[in-house]
C-alpha cells in the first residue's frame, strides 16, 4: 500500500545518513523533523521531509497525522514468547516472598514450562502464540526475536522452532529465532551437564542447520546453571552451523560471560543487572550490543541494568521485553521505554534510541528496520495526538497508539 502522511506533528527518528547504531553520548540526540510528510510506496519509506516540500501525488492514500507522531516500530530484539500454558501459580509463590532461585530449586521456572511444552501439540503452541504476536504488533512492535529453551529435549526444542518458522511465514512482522536450547539443565541430565550439551551440538544444532530453523544460538551463563567455559562450548559448536552467538549473561551473578561473548563476536549479551567494571571495559570499542531488560527486573524486584554507568561509559544498549511466562509476562515494549525512563533514569531520547536502532541492530536487522531511512521497510507507529514523543514513557499505563503499520499496511 502507498501512503502519504501529512502534517506530522514530529516525524521520530529521522537518520537520513544510515547508522548502525548510537552510543554513549550520541543517545541523547534523537533526530526529529517538525510539520513533516512521509511517504510510503511498496511498503518501504520513499521520501519524507518538511511540509513545505510536501509533493501533490494523485490517486495515494493520504492519512492527515495533524497532532501525532510518526516514528519507527519497536524493534523487541529479546523474547520467549513461544511457551505453553502460564506460570501463574509462580506469580503467587513470589508474591509470598519466594525468590527466583527458590521456585527454580522447587522444580519451576524453566523446568515447569519444559514440562509444559512436552505435552502441547505444535498446532496448540502455534494457535497460542500467534495471539501473542498479534498482541505485540498492536503494541507498536515491528521486528522481534523468539527464542526456544523451554523444550530441553531433541523433539521439544524442534517443536518450538517449527513453530517459529510458522509465525515466519504467517506474519509479515521482522521475526529472528534463536537457538537456546542451553537454558537449563533437564531432569534427565541433572547429573551429566556435559552430555547434554553434547545432544544440543551434535543432535539437535545439525537438523537446525538443515531445516533452516533458527539464526542465532544462546545460553544461559549463570552460576547455577551454565558457565562460562560451558558457554564457550556451546557457542563454538554453534559457529560451526552457521549460528551466531547470543548470551543471557549476568542476570545475577558475573562469572565471565560478557568475556567470552566479545571473544567470540556475540551480536549481542543480555541481561546484565550485575556488572562488574572488567566487564564494562570488555564490552568497549566491541561490537557486542549490551540488552537491558528493564521489564524483567520490574517483575521480579531485582537489580536494574546500571543504564546510566554504561552510557557514560560510552556504550551503546537496547531495550527488549524478555517476554516470557516466569519473569516476563508481557511483550509490551511501551512499558519497556517506560521503565527504562523511570527505574533506569534514561531520557525518552536515549530510551527510544535504545528500543529502535538499537534494538534492530541486536537483531541483524539494523540496514531494514529501527529508523526514519529510505528505503528502510515502512514498520511504524502513529500515536494518537500527544504533546511529544515523551509523552510514551510519562503516560506509562496509556495507550498513546492509534495505528500501527507493518509494510505500509494497516495492523492496527
Amino acid at each position: 500500500m502507498d501512503i502519504l502522511f501529512k502534517n506530522i506533528k514530529q516525524l521520530v527518528q529521522v537518520r537520513e545518513t544510515p547508522i548502525d547504531f548510537v552510543a554513549g553520548s550520541a543517545m541523547k540526540t534523537l533526530p526529529i523533523l517538525a510539520n513533516a510528510f512521509l511517504l510510503v510506496k511498496d511498503g518501504l519509506i520513499a521520501d519524507f521531509g518538511t511540509m513545505a516540500a510536501c509533493p501533490e501525488i494523485a490517486n495515494i492514500k493520504t492519512i492527515d497525522a495533524t497532532g501525532s507522531i510518526l516514528m519507527p516500530s519497536w524493534c523487541d530484539s529479546h523474547t520467549h514468547l513461544v511457551y505453553a500454558g502460564n506460570r501463574i501459580d509462580e506469580f503467587v509463590d513470589k508474591i509470598n516472598g519466594l525468590s527466583y532461585e527458590e521456585i527454580a530449586k522447587r522444580g519451576g521456572g524453566i523446568l515447569n514450562s519444559a514440562k509444559k511444552m512436552a505435552l502441547i501439540s505444535e498446532d496448540e503452541l502455534y494457535e497460542e502464540s500467534a495471539i501473542r504476536i498479534e498482541e505485540i504488533i498492536a503494541q507498536g512492535t515491528g521486528a522481534v526475536e523468539i527464542k526456544s529453551g523451554y523444550g530441553l529435549s531433541l523433539d521439544a526444542e524442534l517443536k518450538m522452532l517449527r513453530v517459529i518458522k510458522r509465525l515466519q511465514a504467517n506474519y509479515p512482522i521482522a521475526i529472528k529465532a534463536t537457538f537456546l536450547g542451553a537454558h537449563a539443565i533437564p531432569e534427565k541430565y541433572k547429573n551429566d551437564k556435559q552430555g547434554y550439551l553434547d545432544l544440543l551440538a551434535n543432535e539437535i544444532m545439525p537438523i537446525i542447520a538443515q531445516e533452516e530453523l533458527a539464526e542465532y544460538v544462546d545460553i544461559f551463563c549463570e552460576t547455577g546453571y551454565f558457565s562460562a567455559e560451558d558457554t564457550e562450548f556451546i557457542l563454538q559448536e554453534g559457529k560451526k552451523h552457521g549460528l551466531i552467538p547470543k548470551i543471557h549473561v549476568n542476570q545475577f551473578t558475573s562469572i565471565g560471560g560478557v568475556q567470552v561473548g566479545v571473544k567470540h563476536q556475540a551480536l549481542s549479551v543480555d541481561h546484565l543487572e550485575v556488572l562488574s567494571d572488567t566487564d564494562l571495559e570488555t564490552l568497549k570499542n566491541s561490537k557486542t550490543m549490551p540488552v537491558a531488560l528493564p521489564s524483567c527486573s520490574y517483575f521480579l524486584g531485582i537489580p536494574y541494568t546500571p543504564a546510566r554507568k554504561m552510557l557514560d561509559a560510552g556504550l551503546p544498549l537496547a531495550l527488549a521485553s524478555d517476554y516470557n511466562p516466569g519473569s516476563t509476562p508481557s511483550g509490551n515494549m511501551n512499558f519497556v521505554v517506560a521503565t527504562a525512563c523511570i527505574k533506569m533514569k534514561l531520557t525518552p531520547e536515549e530510551a527510544i534510541n535504545a528500543a529502535t536502532i538499537n534494538g534492530a541492530y541486536a537483531m541483524g536487522l539494523a540496514k531494514e528496520l529501527g529508523s526514519i531511512t529510505i528505503g528502510k521497510k515502512a514498520n511504524l507507529i502513529l500515536t494518537k495526538p500527544i504533546h511529544s514523543y515523551a509523552e510514551i514513557p510519562y503516560n506509562f499505563a496509556t495507550n498513546k497508539i492509534e495505528k500501527v503499520f507493518i509494510e505500509g499496511k494497516i495492523k492496527l
